[in-house]
């Protein structure tokens, strides 16, 4: 598969406090910061000015008017200038490297966790760039850098309020549970549901709001008619079509002077073509003007209708993505080893209708008697099936439901991966389901349940570990919780939970253990309020099943 990141994106600029304990402010000493210019070096003085040595300071006088020059040896002079975020960012325009960003001088970094080294790398490029791109891998926290650099610039009165655009999924799951959890200070809404809904919160007092790809067009002119001085587009890649509906209408947002930050951890992941859409929405004078052309540059044509990317489509594609910033998880040392995350996967129209139907004809049939475990079991299950998309009968026949968001999701996960995904989904007919879409989809899988032979399972463990195809393994839990090392995959997907702690532990194992050299995700996809409970258990490491009897109870009473 074509990859834009056989070559990496800019190199993270490396800055003179980045020790993630020593994030409240520099000492009043004149510190270095280094360049790669060899006669050039960068100084901070007393925690206000920026010492640059430049041969040319009537470059930097004409640019900046907060500067002077205190000294000259030679053909060198030092400009002394004031930090601020504007000079910062005149001086990276003027091609200055590792300039630093004075979030590090007094920023005190809210929250309920301390940042990485590699957040406030990110946080510090994003103050920096008010066009940018950031292409962190997923799992890196790049959602926290974003939301401190938005933070910073507010507290300075440089932005007024963000509009965060991003998948279904994670509208509540990530962005708006991150807020909460690094700017509580904030006034953060969702603007999700009815037109009138998300046009009351639009034109509300929020200081933060988060809104779907799909929804923006409905309230176009009502953002317009606002002060969103940023807007953050993650999973950026959602608009690399020029010709779409979608991308006309961001395109019509962002002819003002907004800022504009793109994230996605694999930009162009299919074809250099992908890249396009996204220059031209964050960098248009570094795209070529035509579409046309720019296929051009990147592409041969071999026959008819088919193209293949130039030798040079990689530099090509990597100089028009700039200004940008790339962590990978291996570069992120003091990431955790396993990072926990939650993706919703809203019912769909009709999955709603029906789990309410089986939920009150449960509540109708328990009232007055004895809940036993083995009855909440199997009625556990009927719940957890319809919000994965196919329920069994009494007659073990199978009823098929609409769960192409939950479908939408997974795709979402897998083309966000750096490597290898697993997915455990707990029901047979689910499986098929989940293979056919996927191939539908051009993502090679294989299937690992109890009908799989152990010659075959041989077969496909050591085709996934060893080989490039199948990228995904869709696995029954019970087939392979135990034993098996699928290190090749550092992405673990829970399409539903099952309820066996022991279960839910060891197959995450398959992937978290001695051989793997990458970060682990696991990413459970949530619809339905039981799926919820059952992974808040999970996780917790309790025993869903002694609480079953409990937790259906809560379910048909609710």
């Amino acid at each position: 598969m074509w990859s834009l990141f056989q070559r990496e994106a800019q190199t993270p600029p490396q800055i003179s406090n980045s020790n993630p304990q020593a994030t409240t402010g520099l000492s009043n000493e004149t510190q270095t910061v280094p360049s790669n210019r060899t006669s050039q070096k960068m100084q901070i003085l007393g925690n206000e000015f920026l010492i640059v040595r430049t041969r040319y300071p009537e470059k930097l006088k004409a640019a900046i008017k907060d500067c002077e020059v205190s000294t000259k040896e030679g053909d060198v002079s030092e400009v002394l200038i004031d930090w601020t975020v504007k000079n910062s960012q005149l001086l990276k325009r003027l091609q200055i490297k590792n300039v630093p960003s004075p979030i590090s001088k007094t920023y005190d970094w809210p929250g309920f966790h301390r940042p990485m080294k590699h957040q406030m790398e990110t946080a510090e490029f994003f103050t920096l760039h008010k066009r940018a791109f950031c292409f962190n891998e997923q799992g890196t926290g790049k959602t926290a850098s974003a939301i401190w650099a938005s933070d910073y610039l507010m507290n300075l009165g440089i932005i007024r309020r963000v509009l965060v655009i991003c998948p279904l999924s994670i509208m509540q799951s990530a962005w708006q549970a991150d807020l909460f959890k690094f700017a509580v200070h904030r006034r953060v809404d969702v603007a999700y549901g009815a037109r009138h809904k998300r046009k009351e919160i639009i034109n509300g007092d929020a200081e933060y709001v988060i809104i779907n790809y799909d929804g923006v067009e409905i309230v176009e002119d009502d953002i317009n008619a606002n002060d969103f001085d940023l807007i953050i587009i993650d999973e950026a890649n959602a608009y690399k079509n020029v010709q779409t509906n979608r991308w006309k209408c961001m395109k019509r947002l962002i002819a003002s002077d907004r800022w504009l930050w793109m994230m996605t951890g694999t930009p162009a992941a299919q074809s250099p073509l992908d890249a396009y859409g996204i220059a031209k929405l964050c960098v248009p004078d570094r795209a070529p003007q035509f579409f046309g052309r720019y296929r051009d540059m990147v592409m041969y044509n071999v026959a008819r209708f088919k193209w293949l990317p130039k030798d040079n489509a990689q530099d090509t594609v990597f100089d028009m993505l700039q200004p940008a910033i790339r962590f990978t998880k291996e570069q992120c040392l003091d990431l955790p080893e396993v990072t926990h995350t939650y993706r919703e996967a809203p019912l769909t129209s009709q999955q709603k209708k029906y789990y309410e139907q089986l939920r009150k004809t449960m509540s109708i049939s328990a009232d007055g008697e004895n809940i036993t475990a083995v009855n909440a079991a199997v009625n556990v299950n009927k719940l957890l099936q319809l919000s994965g998309g196919a329920v069994y009968t009494d007659n073990r026949e199978v009823i098929e439901f609409d769960v192409s968001n939950r479908l939408a999701v997974i795709k979402e996960v897998i083309d966000e991966a750096s490597h290898k995904v697993l997915i455990f989904v707990p029901f047979t007919h689910t499986i098929t389901l989940l293979s056919e879409y996927l191939n539908k989809n051009g993502i090679s899988n294989a299937i690992i349940n109890g009908e799989v032979s152990v010659n075959k399972r041989t077969d496909i463990f050591k085709r996934f570990q060893e080989e490039s195809d199948p990228s995904c393994l869709i696995i029954q839990p019970q087939a392979a919780a135990h034993g098996v090392t699928l290190t090749a995959a550092n992405v673990v997907v829970w399409y539903a939970p099952v309820t066996s702690v022991e279960t839910y532990l060891q197959a995450n194992a398959r992937v978290h253990r001695k051989g793997q050299v990458n970060p682990v995700t696991v990413v459970h996809i949530e619809g339905s309020p039981i799926e919820s409970k059952i992974y808040k258990m999970l996780e917790n490491k309790l025993d869903t099943h002694t609480k079953l009897v409990d937790l259906y109870r809560n379910e048909i009473s609710s």
